[in-house]
């Protein structure tokens, strides 16, 4: 058995797409069913997200408790005094009973615990405020790039689900992928990247998640995918030529659709690995070339999975 090395892409809108580095997947196979079905993903984080520090006005001015304590963007926070706040509703409950003394705030920070002393502030309308926006999950559409017989697990995205304030990983407490159709395309064009708009089947729980990477999002698959596994490539056997990507764009699910490979870098500084060439008319015509909710869909060469599309640039 090898072990996969995996790309990513950055689509650029029109067709052309820029391929970073393979990245080595904690996984092991010879030979991978290629999918690129659209799915709901789903995160929900191990209590809440700091997303930013705001500033409260109270009779006295402008504070801001969070940020004097020394909270900062991407904290974890589990607990407000002694109440563990492992949901946006937990920790609306632990604020609304505050009083205006100094409580404890303990939270994670690049996985490691810490705990801050803060007094809150009382608002002008008697409400006392730490000064956080907060985030405790986020759900979105992407592809499935890859389902693993052998195993019984599953790859998608081909880039990790990302807090949108703070750029980190998100991490997460739990999550799952759920059924979904695309109902609707929002053509990319110069200046606006476009996305798949879709419906998800929320009591149609496809798999659940356990990893968050650089290279995509991981788990184990609760249904098995029909279809030919086939090999992975390594690095050296992508080469100039023609190609395809796998993706669900509409009603009719998953179809194949052509692109060219018209670059390969080497030891590039900025982490690009090729550049791609939507050739395919159809999907230039639906959708302008990469949108958002592409993400995942694999890119075959020779037979073999290279790959997979991931994020959208809108300026080329």
């Amino acid at each position: 058995m090898k072990k996969i090395e995996r790309a990513s892409v950055a689509a650029l809108l029109l067709g052309l797409l820029t391929f970073t580095p393979p990245a080595a997947l904690a996984l092991e196979a010879e030979t991978l069913v290629p999918v690129g079905s659209a799915v709901g993903i789903r995160m929900e984080t191990d209590g809440v997200m700091v997303a930013g520090l705001t500033d409260v006005e109270t009779a006295d001015g402008t504070v801001s408790p969070a940020r004097e304590a020394g909270l900062q963007a991407g904290d974890i926070i589990k607990r407000i005094g002694a109440r563990t706040t492992d949901s946006a509703a937990a920790f609306l409950s632990a604020v609304a009973a505050l009083d205006g003394e100094p409580l404890d705030v303990t939270a994670t920070r690049d996985g490691q615990e810490l705990t801050v002393q803060i007094t809150p502030a009382l608002r002008a309308d008697g409400a006392y405020q730490l000064g956080l926006w907060l985030r405790d999950g986020i759900s979105g559409i992407g592809t499935v790039t890859f389902y693993d017989p052998a195993s019984g697990t599953f790859g998608a995205l081909g880039h990790g689900v990302s807090d949108l304030d703070t750029g980190a990983l998100l991490p997460f407490d739990n999550g799952s992928i759920t059924g979904a159709s695309v109902v609707d395309v929002v053509p990319g064009s110069p200046g606006a990247p476009g996305e798949l708009c879709g419906e998800f089947a929320e009591d149609t729980v496809l798999g659940t998640l356990e990893k968050n990477t650089d290279s995509g999002i991981f788990g184990i698959a609760s249904w098995e995918i029909e279809g030919a596994a086939v090999p992975v490539a390594d690095k050296d056997e992508v080469h100039l030529g023609p190609a395809v990507i796998l993706s669900d764009v509409g009603s009719g699910g998953a179809a194949e659709y052509e692109v060219e490979i018209s670059r390969v870098y080497q030891n590039s500084g900025d982490n690009r690995f090729l550049l791609l060439t939507v050739t395919d008319e159809s999907l230039l015509a639906a959708t302008g070339g990469i949108v958002q909710g592409m993400s995942g869909s694999p890119i075959l060469q020779d037979g073999k999975i290279v790959g997979a599309v991931t994020h959208v640039c809108v300026n080329e």
